[in-house]
């Protein structure tokens, strides 16, 4: 059985935002809820030269000797770069699962593409290099479909108008390391998102184009990427027909005007904004149109979340029913400093950071600098577009020494918003509390 999450919104994801609760008591503990510049053959050839360190030989990757320390128990991680990445953390080396440092969140909104997360779920990911190239590589859309299609990326490209989108890709499990009590699968910190300005053809141009049949129900994406075992379940997801046909989702060729990562999805990945990540499929090449509600694995059990206005349930409990992750919910957080910074009595600086939403757009960001609950509103910076990070400041002089904890919370113009205490489920998934930064004044 894959080692998965099985997934906190109200539903299809929202956080509404009277989602805070008091404090419950769970079996005598207590708890509070609430850059490449280069054609693609050029990185074909690249790549396929890396391919052995990656997934075979994982041990023999160039390795910075440093390590970090995330905030929760058992938080010690290498840092180490794979092809085509600087140092990142790294939580697993098969299949490869890389967090950014969450200091690049401080360094601009698109997060770099050497800097970008990476998350598989199948022990042999990626995919061989030599299956991407474009003599190999098509994309297939078939199934309950008039005019069934198979493509090269070449024809896709030619056929089909490009667009683009900035959005934020984030994690399900993002930040499930610091859930209490604490949950299986990855024990990430807060770096496993990113934001970038994606390139491609509208999926709902494409599946025009193969003319779905009037009893046509939901649309399956699966990636190259394959199970090591044939018992394994394949990465299979599933959007309905209608969500697909949305102008917003993408196959995506280009990150930030260069040709996909390999560890990003190359030669193309399907992008979904507003969505967690588990639907952005990577090495995307085949689209399947179906008449009834796909079950696979991925999605039943796994990347559920409990049905309820909050998707929480009491620490430690199993939801009595479930449905299917979908949009992010409203986050913020602090980049321009870290818990633990020293900083002086009377000197002005300026507070920065990030908050985003599934796609109805962050209206208001404000910080508290007074551990009594004080909340002053921050500057808004310019929007990239509803999926994207939005930039915050604020200015702020210190006028007294000694520990002080600044809280950052955003809400959307549906009112949406924070929770001040965590919220519990037990696939740790869509965690959004208020975050907290600890400085010492001086």
């Amino acid at each position: 059985m894959p080692q998965d999450e099985a997934g906190q919104g109200g539903p299809n994801g929202v956080l509404l935002s009277d989602c805070s609760y008091p404090v419950r008591r769970h079996r005598g503990r207590v708890f509070r809820w609430s850059s490449l510049h280069q054609n693609r053959r050029q990185f074909l050839r690249r790549t396929l030269e890396s391919s052995t360190l990656l997934g075979l030989a994982p041990g023999l990757l160039a390795a910075d000797p440093s390590q970090v320390r995330l905030p929760f128990e058992n938080g010690d991680r290498p840092l180490v770069a794979y092809p085509q990445k600087r140092a990142l953390i790294r939580h697993t080396s098969r299949p490869p699962q890389l967090e950014t440092p969450f200091e690049v969140f401080n360094e601009g909104l698109l997060t770099p593409n050497d800097a970008f997360f990476v998350r598989y779920h199948l022990t042999s990911s990626p995919p061989p290099a030599t299956l991407l190239g474009p003599d190999q590589f098509r994309l297939e859309i078939k199934g309950s479909v008039e005019q069934p299609l198979r493509l090269s990326l070449a024809e896709l490209q030619a056929r089909f108008p490009a667009t683009e989108v900035v959005a934020v890709n984030q994690c399900s499990g993002n930040s499930r390391g610091f859930f209490e009590p604490r949950v299986p699968g990855g024990q990430l910190g807060n770096g496993a998102m990113g934001c970038a300005r994606w390139r491609g053809a509208r999926l709902a141009d494409v599946l025009q184009a193969a003319q779905p049949r009037t009893e046509a129900r939901q649309v399956l994406f699966n990636g190259l990427d394959r199970p090591l075992l044939p018992a394994s379940p394949d990465f299979i997801k599933a959007l309905e027909l209608d969500a697909a046909m949305e102008p917003e989702p993408l196959l995506a060729w280009e990150m930030n005007g260069e040709p996909l990562p390999w560890l990003n999805g190359f030669p193309l990945r399907l992008v979904v904004p507003g969505h967690y990540g588990t639907y952005w499929v990577k090495h995307l090449h085949e689209i399947t149109v179906v008449d009834q509600t796909y079950q696979g694995f991925y999605m039943n059990p796994a990347y559920r979340i409990p049905d309820d206005p909050c998707a929480h349930v009491e620490p430690g409990t199993t939801p009595k029913k479930t449905i299917p992750i979908q949009r992010l919910n409203v986050r913020s957080f602090i980049t321009s400093l870290t818990s633990g910074a020293v900083i002086k009595k009377g000197q002005p600086l300026r507070l920065r950071g990030i908050a985003f939403d599934g796609g109805n757009s962050v209206e208001e960001v404000l910080i508290s600098t007074d551990i009594a609950g004080g909340w002053m509103p921050a500057r808004l910076g310019e929007s990239l577009g509803k999926f994207a990070f939005r930039e915050w400041t604020m200015d702020w002089t210190p006028q007294r020494t000694g520990m002080q904890e600044l809280r950052v919370k955003a809400s959307n113009r549906l009112g949406q918003s924070q929770p001040l205490h965590p919220l519990w489920n037990p696939a740790g998934y869509m965690r959004n509390v208020v975050e907290t930064v600890q400085v010492q004044v001086v």
